[in-house]
């Protein structure tokens, strides 16, 4: 998954016509740690957050989590919105 990722932003670099020392210096990071992102060898999420917003694709983070919209006990009469999490029960 990491490498596919990677590629992916390869691929949106390449395709925006930048070269790794260009995204490296925008993004504030090595072009060592841009390849080891691009190649899925590793990387921080600062460093991912970082090289994203270079190339302008904030918007993929909405996808990774996205707030759901629909609440099915919502659908039920009786159903009262949730004030809280509750806590795990305790063993008896």
């Amino acid at each position: 998954m990491e490498a596919e990722l990677g590629e992916h932003l390869k691929t949106l670099r390449i395709h925006r016509n930048l070269d790794q020392k260009t995204i490296a210096a925008r993004a504030g990071i090595s072009v060592r740690t841009l390849r080891n992102l691009e190649s899925g060898s590793g990387s921080s999420l600062r460093t991912l957050i970082q090289v994203v917003r270079v190339l302008g694709r904030e918007s993929w983070f909405e996808t990774i989590a996205p707030v759901p919209s629909i609440n099915p006990l919502m659908l039920t009469r009786a159903a009262v919105p949730r004030q809280r999490a509750s806590a795990p029960r305790k063993p008896k």
